[in-house]
């Protein structure tokens, strides 16, 4: 563990970039936008992250994760999950949609259609491109994926089925 390496909120994000979520390793907890705050004082560094659903099964892990990566920074470490402001998808960066993108996951649409903009409730069932052959032709074959964050589809025209992350 370096010593004499001052310790920057700039390197703390940039070592969060190094921790995939661990369910989907194409993309970092920092892409993913769960990381709601860092803080660094002198060698003290306190992170919160927030869960991309309330039941979300790998936020101990991604804890754990974080914890370890920081660890080799410094041997102060506080990571907290927090319930103060709600995860959206909108919180996924251009680099984090793209890492989706290339791993076979379709990214949310953004942003998400709502009742609010005078849809008919079917509407709300988004266009979801294809990852593979970028088809709009796609259809939800389940509406449940692994996870809560994530649907199933299926795209005629490569054949392919694959995980749509859901815009939140």
């Amino acid at each position: 563990m370096p010593t004499s390496t001052i310790i920057t909120e700039q390197l703390i994000w940039d070592a969060l970039q190094d921790v995939p979520d661990p369910e989907i390793p194409a993309i970092s907890v920092v892409d993913l936008g769960i990381i709601r705050s860092v803080e660094v004082d002198g060698e003290r560094v306190a992170v919160e992250i927030m869960p991309t659903f309330i039941g979300c099964p790998a936020i101990g892990i991604m804890c754990d994760d974080v914890r370890t990566r920081l660890h080799q920074i410094t041997p102060e470490v506080d990571v907290r999950v927090t319930y103060t402001e709600q995860w959206t998808s909108d919180r996924i960066t251009e680099r984090g949609r793209e890492n989706l993108r290339a791993a076979g996951y379709a990214p949310p649409v953004t942003p998400a259609p709502t009742l609010g903009d005078n849809l008919f409730p079917l509407a709300l069932h988004p266009v979801v491109p294809c990852p593979f052959c970028d088809s709009r032709r796609t259809r939800m074959e389940n509406p449940f994926g692994p996870t809560l964050c994530r649907a199933i589809f299926y795209c005629p025209d490569c054949k392919q089925p694959f995980e749509h992350f859901k815009a939140v």
